[in-house]
């Protein structure tokens, strides 16, 4: 009969063991929180930048401006006049999935979707046509008259419309391309894992 001596710390081992599975679902769901919040970061941070992802937006148009400031708001950053739209950027967990982006039930202070008006900076929009009553005419004459600017169809006979045309100034795709290739998620990913195991089970 061949006798087997245990040397070590055995009964740890099979304490660890057997609160692995517990542990390490604890440490995938923290690790996968921790990645969607550093997406969500990045994205703020490139609207705060106006570069996402290193891509930097389409400047704001002269008349844009003219009427931003004309309603007493002076910045020149896009996509940023109340920060509803980067402020709605957010991280939600739905079982081993989490979503990083707008909801479709997010509003603006004025009660329009943002999920909408996240796609139409994200793509940008065909030509608009819009109908101007004699009360936007006189707003848009004022404005630009206050900004040193011509005033809109100056010198043309009047058609009474504008068309208006909304630049694409990506704000999400430019950082999932940078930040979020499989190998890069891969790699944060495992380490906040192995981190957050206390390197129990080794590192890779």
């Amino acid at each position: 009969m061949i006798q087997v001596k245990k040397i070590g710390p055995w009964s740890q081992v099979a304490k660890l063991l057997t609160a692995a599975p517990q542990r390490i679902q604890a440490a995938f769901d923290k690790a996968l929180l921790q990645e969607a919040q550093f997406l969500r970061t990045k994205i703020v941070e490139g609207v705060r930048e106006q570069a996402p992802g290193g891509q930097a937006f389409a400047p704001l148009a002269p008349t844009t401006l003219a009427i931003r400031r004309f309603r007493g708001f002076s910045g020149t950053k896009a996509l940023l006049v109340q920060g509803d739209l980067r402020n709605s950027v957010t991280v939600v967990k739905d079982g081993d999935r989490v979503l990083v982006g707008v909801l479709r039930t997010a509003r603006n202070r004025a009660g329009k979707s943002l999920v909408d008006i996240a796609a139409l900076h994200e793509h940008g929009s065909r030509p608009i046509v819009m109908r101007l009553t004699p009360k936007a005419r006189a707003f848009l004459h004022a404005a630009f008259r206050h900004a040193g600017l011509d005033a809109p169809g100056a010198g043309q006979p009047s058609t009474r419309i504008a068309v208006i045309q909304v630049p694409a100034r990506p704000f999400l795709a430019p950082v999932f391309d940078k930040y979020a290739q499989p190998d890069q998620i891969s790699h944060r990913f495992l380490d906040r894992v192995f981190r957050h195991m206390n390197g129990d089970l080794g590192r890779g």
